[in-house]
Protein backbone atom coordinates (compact mmCIF):
# COMPACT_ATOMS: atom_id res chain seq x y z
CA UNK A 1 0.00 0.00 0.00
CA UNK A 2 1.39 3.47 -0.93
CA UNK A 3 0.05 7.01 -0.65
CA UNK A 4 1.49 8.76 -3.91
CA UNK A 5 2.37 12.45 -3.85
CA UNK A 6 1.53 14.77 -6.69
CA UNK A 7 1.94 18.61 -6.50
CA UNK A 8 4.23 20.77 -4.49
CA UNK A 9 3.29 20.33 -1.12
CA UNK A 10 0.50 18.50 -1.48
CA UNK A 11 -0.53 15.11 -1.11
CA UNK A 12 -3.04 12.52 -3.33
CA UNK A 13 -4.58 10.59 -0.18
CA UNK A 14 -5.77 8.68 -2.74
CA UNK A 15 -5.05 4.91 -1.24
CA UNK A 16 -3.72 2.65 -4.00
CA UNK A 17 -3.41 -0.62 -3.44
CA UNK A 18 -1.54 -3.54 -5.29
CA UNK A 19 -2.54 -6.91 -6.31
CA UNK A 20 -1.14 -9.70 -4.32
CA UNK A 21 -0.10 -12.95 -5.41
CA UNK A 22 -3.64 -15.00 -5.09
CA UNK A 23 -5.68 -12.08 -4.39
CA UNK A 24 -8.33 -11.85 -7.40
CA UNK A 25 -8.71 -8.14 -9.03
CA UNK A 26 -12.03 -8.00 -7.87
CA UNK A 27 -11.17 -8.39 -4.37
CA UNK A 28 -8.31 -5.74 -4.72
CA UNK A 29 -10.98 -3.08 -6.12
CA UNK A 30 -13.18 -4.12 -3.59
CA UNK A 31 -10.79 -3.20 -1.28
CA UNK A 32 -9.48 0.17 -2.64
CA UNK A 33 -12.88 1.45 -2.82
CA UNK A 34 -13.42 0.51 0.78
CA UNK A 35 -10.06 2.03 2.07
CA UNK A 36 -11.02 5.54 -0.12
CA UNK A 37 -14.61 5.46 1.52
CA UNK A 38 -15.51 8.64 3.47
CA UNK A 39 -18.81 6.80 4.57
CA UNK A 40 -16.53 3.70 5.55
CA UNK A 41 -14.45 6.02 7.52
CA UNK A 42 -17.08 7.86 9.17
CA UNK A 43 -18.82 4.73 9.97
CA UNK A 44 -15.59 3.52 11.68
CA UNK A 45 -15.10 7.30 13.41
CA UNK A 46 -18.82 7.73 15.05
CA UNK A 47 -19.16 3.76 15.90
CA UNK A 48 -21.69 2.47 13.32
CA UNK A 49 -21.60 -1.29 12.61
CA UNK A 50 -21.06 -0.36 8.80
CA UNK A 51 -21.97 1.89 6.11
CA UNK A 52 -25.42 1.16 5.65
CA UNK A 53 -26.15 3.15 8.74
CA UNK A 54 -25.91 6.10 7.13
CA UNK A 55 -28.54 5.06 4.16
CA UNK A 56 -31.37 4.26 7.00
CA UNK A 57 -30.05 7.49 8.49
CA UNK A 58 -30.61 9.64 5.21
CA UNK A 59 -33.91 7.80 4.49
CA UNK A 60 -35.52 8.77 7.72
CA UNK A 61 -34.09 11.95 7.48
CA UNK A 62 -36.44 13.15 4.67
CA UNK A 63 -39.32 11.18 5.44
CA UNK A 64 -39.21 10.74 9.18
CA UNK A 65 -40.19 7.49 10.03
CA UNK A 66 -38.20 6.81 13.10
CA UNK A 67 -40.03 8.68 15.51
CA UNK A 68 -39.84 8.16 19.45
CA UNK A 69 -42.30 5.80 20.80
CA UNK A 70 -42.29 3.92 17.14
CA UNK A 71 -41.93 -0.10 17.31
CA UNK A 72 -39.52 -1.32 14.76
CA UNK A 73 -38.46 -4.98 13.40
CA UNK A 74 -35.39 -4.78 11.22
CA UNK A 75 -35.30 -8.15 9.44
CA UNK A 76 -31.73 -9.50 8.19
CA UNK A 77 -29.99 -6.77 10.96
CA UNK A 78 -26.57 -8.07 10.78
CA UNK A 79 -24.45 -6.48 11.48
CA UNK A 80 -26.60 -4.43 13.58
CA UNK A 81 -25.64 -0.65 11.45
CA UNK A 82 -29.34 -0.14 11.32
CA UNK A 83 -30.52 -0.74 14.78
CA UNK A 84 -27.89 1.10 15.70
CA UNK A 85 -29.55 4.34 13.97
CA UNK A 86 -33.06 3.34 15.68
CA UNK A 87 -32.95 3.34 18.79
CA UNK A 88 -31.97 6.68 19.63
CA UNK A 89 -34.23 8.23 16.70
CA UNK A 90 -37.51 6.06 18.03
CA UNK A 91 -35.79 6.79 21.83
CA UNK A 92 -35.92 2.96 23.11
CA UNK A 93 -33.03 2.94 25.11
CA UNK A 94 -35.02 5.93 27.17
CA UNK A 95 -32.16 8.50 26.69
CA UNK A 96 -34.50 11.29 25.23
CA UNK A 97 -36.57 12.49 28.64
CA UNK A 98 -39.87 13.53 27.93
CA UNK A 99 -40.03 11.83 24.69
CA UNK A 100 -42.34 8.44 23.99
CA UNK A 101 -40.07 5.23 24.47
CA UNK A 102 -40.07 2.78 21.54
CA UNK A 103 -38.92 -0.66 20.66
CA UNK A 104 -36.30 -2.25 18.43
CA UNK A 105 -36.47 -5.86 17.33
CA UNK A 106 -33.57 -6.82 14.94
CA UNK A 107 -34.25 -9.97 13.80
CA UNK A 108 -31.49 -12.32 11.89
CA UNK A 109 -30.51 -16.04 9.85
CA UNK A 110 -27.25 -15.27 12.11
CA UNK A 111 -26.06 -14.38 15.70
CA UNK A 112 -25.61 -10.38 16.10
CA UNK A 113 -23.44 -8.85 18.62
CA UNK A 114 -25.67 -6.72 21.28
CA UNK A 115 -27.05 -3.86 20.84
CA UNK A 116 -27.83 -1.12 23.64
CA UNK A 117 -31.60 -0.18 23.57
CA UNK A 118 -32.51 -3.28 20.87
CA UNK A 119 -33.48 -6.45 21.63
CA UNK A 120 -31.55 -8.80 18.73
CA UNK A 121 -33.40 -12.53 18.00
CA UNK A 122 -31.93 -15.31 16.17
CA UNK A 123 -34.88 -16.44 13.28
CA UNK A 124 -35.72 -17.27 10.11
CA UNK A 125 -38.74 -14.70 9.60
CA UNK A 126 -39.80 -16.64 6.48
CA UNK A 127 -41.03 -19.46 9.15
CA UNK A 128 -44.46 -20.10 9.54
CA UNK A 129 -45.56 -18.06 12.82
CA UNK A 130 -42.62 -16.13 12.72
CA UNK A 131 -45.22 -12.31 12.55
CA UNK A 132 -46.74 -13.71 16.08
CA UNK A 133 -43.52 -13.96 17.11
CA UNK A 134 -42.45 -10.70 16.34
CA UNK A 135 -45.77 -9.21 17.56
CA UNK A 136 -45.09 -10.68 20.65
CA UNK A 137 -41.69 -9.23 21.00
CA UNK A 138 -42.44 -6.18 19.74
CA UNK A 139 -45.65 -6.12 22.13
CA UNK A 140 -47.75 -5.34 19.77
CA UNK A 141 -48.22 -4.57 15.68
CA UNK A 142 -45.18 -2.52 14.40
CA UNK A 143 -44.76 1.32 13.09
CA UNK A 144 -42.00 0.33 11.02
CA UNK A 145 -40.70 -3.02 9.01
CA UNK A 146 -36.90 -2.21 7.53
CA UNK A 147 -34.93 -4.14 5.29
CA UNK A 148 -31.38 -4.07 4.36
CA UNK A 149 -31.16 -7.73 3.32
CA UNK A 150 -29.08 -8.82 0.52
CA UNK A 151 -28.56 -12.41 -1.22
CA UNK A 152 -24.95 -13.72 -1.56
CA UNK A 153 -24.15 -12.19 -4.52
CA UNK A 154 -23.96 -15.25 -7.56
CA UNK A 155 -22.03 -13.30 -9.76
CA UNK A 156 -24.50 -13.00 -12.48
CA UNK A 157 -26.61 -9.78 -12.35
CA UNK A 158 -29.83 -10.96 -13.02
CA UNK A 159 -30.07 -13.95 -10.87
CA UNK A 160 -28.67 -11.63 -8.07
CA UNK A 161 -31.32 -8.92 -8.93
CA UNK A 162 -34.57 -11.43 -8.89
CA UNK A 163 -33.18 -12.97 -5.51
CA UNK A 164 -32.91 -9.83 -3.65
CA UNK A 165 -36.67 -8.96 -5.00
CA UNK A 166 -37.86 -12.10 -3.59
CA UNK A 167 -36.00 -11.53 -0.18
CA UNK A 168 -37.75 -8.16 -0.45
CA UNK A 169 -41.09 -9.78 -1.44
CA UNK A 170 -41.15 -11.83 1.74
CA UNK A 171 -40.33 -8.95 3.63
CA UNK A 172 -43.06 -6.88 2.63
CA UNK A 173 -45.37 -10.60 3.50
CA UNK A 174 -44.51 -9.97 6.99
CA UNK A 175 -44.41 -6.11 6.93
CA UNK A 176 -48.48 -6.81 5.79
CA UNK A 177 -49.08 -8.91 9.12
CA UNK A 178 -47.77 -6.83 11.42
CA UNK A 179 -47.60 -3.13 10.57
CA UNK A 180 -50.21 -1.13 12.47
CA UNK A 181 -52.21 0.86 9.95
CA UNK A 182 -50.97 3.85 8.80
CA UNK A 183 -47.57 2.16 9.38
CA UNK A 184 -44.03 2.11 7.03
CA UNK A 185 -42.48 -0.18 4.79
CA UNK A 186 -38.36 0.33 3.87
CA UNK A 187 -36.57 -1.83 1.84
CA UNK A 188 -33.50 -2.31 -0.59
CA UNK A 189 -34.30 -3.36 -4.18
CA UNK A 190 -32.26 -3.74 -7.32
CA UNK A 191 -33.30 -2.19 -10.26
CA UNK A 192 -33.63 -4.03 -13.13
CA UNK A 193 -37.68 -4.45 -14.02
CA UNK A 194 -38.40 -7.90 -11.84
CA UNK A 195 -39.54 -5.66 -8.91
CA UNK A 196 -42.85 -4.56 -10.65
CA UNK A 197 -45.07 -6.55 -9.13
CA UNK A 198 -43.44 -5.57 -5.73
CA UNK A 199 -43.99 -1.88 -6.19
CA UNK A 200 -47.81 -3.03 -7.61
CA UNK A 201 -48.16 -4.32 -4.58
CA UNK A 202 -47.21 -1.97 -1.93
CA UNK A 203 -49.01 0.98 -4.22
CA UNK A 204 -52.08 -0.86 -3.47
CA UNK A 205 -51.51 -1.38 0.29
CA UNK A 206 -49.76 1.87 1.04
CA UNK A 207 -50.91 5.00 0.94
CA UNK A 208 -47.83 6.32 -0.64
CA UNK A 209 -44.66 4.55 -1.99
CA UNK A 210 -41.38 6.02 -3.15
CA UNK A 211 -37.98 4.92 -4.73
CA UNK A 212 -35.06 6.42 -3.59
CA UNK A 213 -30.82 6.01 -4.05
CA UNK A 214 -29.41 7.89 -1.11
CA UNK A 215 -26.73 9.64 -1.09
CA UNK A 216 -24.62 7.20 0.88
CA UNK A 217 -25.16 4.86 -2.06
CA UNK A 218 -22.70 3.64 -4.10
CA UNK A 219 -23.00 5.57 -7.84
CA UNK A 220 -21.94 2.44 -9.30
CA UNK A 221 -24.55 0.41 -7.23
CA UNK A 222 -27.70 -0.80 -8.62
CA UNK A 223 -29.64 -0.90 -5.24
CA UNK A 224 -32.36 1.76 -4.58
CA UNK A 225 -34.52 1.70 -1.39
CA UNK A 226 -38.60 1.51 -1.55
CA UNK A 227 -40.53 3.41 1.04
CA UNK A 228 -43.96 3.20 1.81
CA UNK A 229 -45.69 4.88 3.87
CA UNK A 230 -49.30 4.91 5.53
CA UNK A 231 -50.55 1.44 5.88
CA UNK A 232 -53.75 0.74 4.73
CA UNK A 233 -54.25 -2.73 6.74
Amino acid sequence: MAKKTSGRGQRDLTVKVKTARGRRLSSTRWLQRQLNDPYVKRAKDEGFRGRAAFKIMELDDKYEFLRPGARVVDLGCAPGGWCQVAVPRVNSDGSRAGKPQGRVIGVDLQEVEPIAGAEIHQLDFMEPGADDLVKEWLGGPADVVMSDMAASSSGHKQTDHNRIVALCEAAAELAFDVLVEGGTFVAKVLQGGAEDSLQAELKRRFDKVANVKPPSSRSDSSEKFVIAQGFRG
